[in-house]
């Protein structure tokens, strides 16, 4: 039976991925909190995913259980930051701390999936459409999107994939406090239906589905597939017709 390691697997999308992939094999959640999953194919391991020997503790666990699959790249810091009030440095680290959970997972990746392995690397809708004042982030994302593309080209003749999703809004834990916390929850959610096509933000098994999807799909390599009910292609505009219905 296969192995899958997520990183950030203890909470929200994570955890749905988490849940996803048990199905498929063994997983081995990577994150800083263990979550309060538990499962005769789950094992965890607590840690700071941007840390390379705590990852490789993760490779090695996913590795005894059975062949090493997938490795999911999930794990992300949520902190904005301006750059005419925050010092290049601090932006700077904040960038890094993103794209470095990225780049320790995939650089262990490399090195330990078997044969026909695949890597998914999870973006976000504002790797090409930033959020004001979410400028790190924003960055660290479509760097992610460009480092899926360099392993894709540099380690798919040894076999393995990388691909990315690039995400909408989802309704996380984070994305129910934003909205308890707001005395205007009702006017956030309509907008949030407003810039979903679909008419509504996503729910996390719907980002786990697409995650099992391209770690399955054997002739998928170097893509981000936007999982984002068509946020990235809504031209919203002050001209922009009026909903016809």
């Amino acid at each position: 039976m296969r192995s899958y390691v997520v990183t950030g697997g203890g909470q929200g999308i994570g955890a749905a991925i988490v849940a996803r992939l048990l199905a498929d094999g063994f997983v081995v959640s990577l994150d800083r909190t263990p979550g309060s999953v538990e499962h005769p194919r789950l094992r965890v391991v607590t840690g700071d995913a941007g840390d390379v020997d705590v990852a490789s503790r993760a490779a090695d666990e996913a590795s005894s259980l059975g062949p090493l699959h997938g490795w999911v790249n999930n794990a992300a810091v949520f902190r904005d930051a301006w750059l005419h009030s925050s010092p290049p440095a601090e932006v700077l680290e904040l960038v890094t701390l993103n794209l470095g959970l990225a780049v320790v997972g995939c650089s262990v990746a490399v090195r330990r999936l078997a044969p026909g392995g695949s890597i998914v690397n999870v973006s976000s809708h504002q790797a090409s459409r930033p959020v004001r004042g979410a400028l790190p982030y924003a960055t660290a994302k479509a760097a992610i999107e460009g480092l899926t593309r360099a392993v894709a080209v540099d380690y798919g003749p040894r076999g393995l994939r990388a691909n990315a999703v690039a995400l909408g809004s989802v309704a996380t834990d984070r994305y129910a406090e934003l909205l308890a916390a707001s005395p205007d929850a009702a006017r956030i959610e309509a907008e949030m239906a407003r810039l979903h096509p679909v008419g509504r933000v996503g729910e996390p098994t719907e980002v786990a589905d697409a995650v099992a999807f391209l770690l399955s799909a054997a002739f998928v390599n170097g893509v981000t597939l936007a999982v984002d009910g068509g946020r990235a292609v809504r031209g919203a505009a002050p001209e922009s017709a009026a909903d016809p219905s």
